[in-house]
């Protein structure tokens, strides 16, 4: 099982996103995952996503409703395979979390996808079309990864 942690400052918006498009995505490809997000700051520990995710995500089919923020923890880095970062402001913060010792290093998301390094950019402040710009790149950056990490085919189990 591959264990992904998607990271952005809040947890409300880009990674919660990108968590319940990487959720579904997987599952329709067969891929054994253990998807989640967390934020690099505490603002908004405990609460649901921003309503904008909310309604966007699920507009285009992927859960979000139930999601609720949390904090980047030291533990992460150990308990996860790849730590994903929405932005370079946020791989910094992500970085001063890091264990010194042991543990993943955080990446950013797209570049990660094989998509580029470029940031997912924040749509807090924006529109709803930077919502859906949002779930545009999360649908590439996923679908990416899953051609990473999906088993060439014929070689599924053969029992």
């Amino acid at each position: 099982m591959t264990r992904i942690l998607f990271v952005c400052m809040g947890n409300i918006c880009r990674s919660p996103i990108v968590e319940s498009v990487a959720r579904l995505e997987f599952a329709r490809a067969g891929i054994d995952a253990e998807i989640a997000s967390a934020g690099t700051e505490n603002y908004h520990v405990g609460q649901r996503a921003d309503e904008r995710a909310i309604a966007i995500a699920e507009a285009h089919g992927y859960p979000l409703a139930a999601h609720r923020a949390r904090q980047l923890q030291r533990a992460d880095f150990e308990r996860y395979d790849h730590v994903l970062v929405m932005d370079r402001v946020n791989l910094r913060a992500a970085q001063r979390v890091r264990p010194a010792q042991g543990g993943v290093a955080a990446e950013l998301f797209l570049g990660h996808a094989g998509l580029g390094a470029d940031d997912v950019p924040d749509p807090y402040y924006g529109t709803h079309a930077d919502f859906e710009h949002v779930v545009e790149l999360a649908r590439d950056g996923v679908a990416a990864m899953i051609r990473c990490l999906a088993p060439p085919a014929g070689m599924g189990d053969r029992r």
